[in-house]
Order: structure tokens, then sequence, then C-alpha cells
């Protein structure tokens, strides 16, 4: 008995046929969708191995998680998508946190040059900014951390996320307030 032909499968009985733990259905949504899972993994990291990391983790959430997809709420591509899109953008914070631990435990180690008290308050500063950035609504906070710690420009925020440039510029400006707004009321105030 030979292999069944998939190329002519709608995704989400591809989905389904996962669901029946089918390799030639995953292998099937691998070849139809992994160039713009990777892609848009390596156009937020910026990172040819993260992205084909996050590329294989993606695949392998289906595989694991078939159910997950509902044909009902959108495409396979789009679901596919924005699990690239998340678990990017959650390896972004990773690494962003990670670095800012690893700085700091060198400053402390080295202590060259700067006091404990400067390095409480950068500490004490770091964790205000990400305490006021985790308060905002999810658009203003996605669109923040890529523009800003993703190094993306409006246009590029937008096209990852799907949302008109006007809209992104918005939840940025917005965002951007109720940072400065919850900082100052915080007693984190600019120099």
């Amino acid at each position: 008995m030979g292999a069944q032909d998939w190329s002519n499968t709608e995704d989400a009985a591809l989905a389904a046929a996962i669901g029946d733990a089918s390799q030639e259905a995953l292998a099937e949504v691998y070849n139809r969708h992994s160039g713009a899972v990777h892609g848009l993994a390596r156009r937020i990291l910026r990172d040819e191995t993260l992205a084909e990391e996050i590329t294989q983790e993606v695949f392998l959430r289906l595989w694991n998680n078939p159910n997950k997809f509902d044909a009902q709420r959108g495409s396979l591509r789009s679901f596919l998508l924005a699990h690239t899109h998340g678990r990017s953008v959650d390896l972004i914070r990773s690494e962003s946190a990670r670095r800012t631990r690893e700085d700091n435990d060198a400053r402390l180690a080295t202590g060259a040059g700067q006091n404990i008290e400067d390095e409480v308050w950068s500490t004490a500063l770091a964790d205000q900014v990400r305490e006021a950035l985790s308060a905002l609504g999810e658009g203003e906070r996605r669109a923040i951390e890529l523009a800003y710690f993703g190094g993306h420009t409006y246009r590029e925020v937008a096209d990852l996320l799907g949302e008109p440039e006007g809209t992104v510029k918005s939840r940025i400006r917005s965002g951007m307030k109720r940072l400065r707004q919850s900082l100052t009321a915080a007693g984190v105030t600019q120099a």
C-alpha cells in the first residue's frame, strides 16, 4: 500500500490527520507553510539559528497539539504564524532579560566604577519599566516591544501585527504615554 497523496488536501483536513498521528500530513503542512513560518521568525529575531529553532518548535507544537487549531477561527497559516510571532517575541523578551541579568551580574562582579547604590537603582528602574510594560494592553505592549526592543520600524511592526500603520503608531503613542504616567506615579522621573 503506497503513501497517501496529501498535496490536494485542505489544511483543516491535514490538521485532523495530524491529530491521527499522520507524519505524512505534517510533512505536507511543513512543505506548505515552513517558508512563511521561518521567514517571519527570521525577520523578528534577525538570527538564522534562532529562526530555525522557532520553526521547529512551531511545527512540533502542531504535532503535539493539533486540536488547538480551529478552522472556524482562521487559516492554518495564520494559526502557525501567530504561534511563530508569539514565540519569537517571547524569545526576544527572554534573551533581553537574560542579557540584563548577565550584564548586572558582570557589573556587580567587577565593581568597576559603579557603586552598589547605582546598581540597585538600575535594577529597580528596570523592574519598574517591566512592570509598567506588563500593565499595558496586549496591542500596545506588543507594538512597543517590537518597535523599541525588536528594533522594527512602524511599517514593519504593522506588517508583523497585521494592523494598519496608523493604528500601530497610535498604540505606541498611547502606550508610551501610559508608561510615562505609570513610571511617574511610581516615583521614576526623567533626569
